[in-house]
Parts: C-alpha cells; structure tokens; sequence
C-alpha cells in the first residue's frame, strides 16, 4: 500500500511539474533590443538576424511612405491577409485577436501553418502589434504542412511625419519540418523584401 502511494504520488509530482512548465515557458521576442543584430541586406530594406533566447529572429526595416495610421488599420485586417501577403493561402480569424494562417512554400517543401495571438501597445510614439503562437485554441495539423509551434514576432511603427512611416518587420525564422538550415538565411532575406513590398502595394 505504502508503495502504491508513493508511485501515486510520484506520478502526480511529475504531471505538476510538466503543466507548471508548459504554461511558463513562452517564447521572448526582442522587439525592443538594438544590440547583437547582424546585417544580411543593407538597402533601401535592411535586414538583420541574431540568436535570441535559442530561436533565430530577423528584422526587416523601411522607410514607407504611409501614414502610421494606415499601416495599423491594414496590419489589424488579419482575416484578409491573404489578399496582403501573396505568400499566405489562407487566414482565418478566431477570436478577435487569434489567427489561424497558411502559408503555400515555393516546391518541393510542404506548407507551413501557425496559429498566433495578437496583442497591440504605444510606447511612446511608437505603435507595437507583436504576435505568439498560443494553444488557447487547437486545431489539428493538415498532412500537408507543418506546424510552426513557435512562431512568433511582431510590427514596429515609428511615424517620421504625417505621410512618413518607419516600419520594422519582425520574425522567429525558424522554419522547421523539411527546410534545409543552409537555405535559410536566403529565405530570411526573401521574405523581408517581399513583406515590404506586399505592404507597399497594399498601401497604394
């Protein structure tokens, strides 16, 4: 009895302790870090990466010339995304601030998908909407894809005037499943340019 108890007991500690840590751990996305960051592109978009906290962040920054207030009110439309960024096939709103998305890979690699929460702050003069993969709402992976469990990453909006905007662009770049790791700073370059310019077209 006195061993039953005990491997009871055992079991419960060990349940405890694996729920204690799947609700501590969250990712930390380094929206407000300046330092450490290596330059991959230095153009009219710069693009940066660094190892942060174990997962490979990139930034991509421009100049737009658009209004802070415009960029925001597109940025908050996540149901329509799809018709923004030529590279996602499907958002889907599921809560006001929780987004399932889609994402179609050039071939021969599968789709990535993610689920994320949005949440928005002012700081200062700056507009911040950092998105996070969460699990408050599950939805089975298709066969197809692969599941980006940590995606994460947000938008920075720093207005230069009233028609000028200073835009950074921010993401986890792991890509997991079949990418390959040697293709992936080439692929960080190429989304950061293509967000921009689909951000661009969609401000016009």
């Amino acid at each position: 009895m006195q061993k039953l108890f005990t491997i009871h007991f055992s079991m419960n500690k060990i349940i405890f302790t694996l729920l204690i840590t799947s609700f501590v751990f969250t990712i930390q996305i380094p929206l407000n870090v300046d330092t450490h960051w290596e330059t991959l592109q230095s153009k009219t978009v710069i693009i940066e990466w660094q190892n942060y906290d174990g997962f490979p962040f990139c930034r991509a920054t421009k100049i737009v010339s658009s209004s802070m207030e415009d960029i925001i009110q597109l940025l908050e439309d996540k149901e329509n995304y799809y018709k923004i960024f030529d590279r996602i096939e499907y958002s889907k709103l599921l809560t006001p601030e929780i987004v399932h998305i889609k994402l179609d890979m050039p071939f021969p690699f599968s789709g990535r998908d993610y689920i994320v929460k949005y949440t928005k702050n002012n700081i200062e003069n700056e507009f911040i909407y950092s998105f996070k993969a969460t699990k408050e709402i599950e939805i089975s992976v298709d066969d197809d894809y692969v599941r980006l469990v940590n995606a994460a990453g947000g938008w920075i909006l720093h207005p230069i005037d009233e028609h000028t905007t200073e835009l950074t662009y921010m993401w986890n770049g792991e890509l997991l499943g079949d990418f390959p790791d040697w293709a992936l700073t080439r692929a960080w370059i190429e989304q950061g340019n293509e967000v921009m310019t689909w951000i661009e077209e969609s401000l016009q």
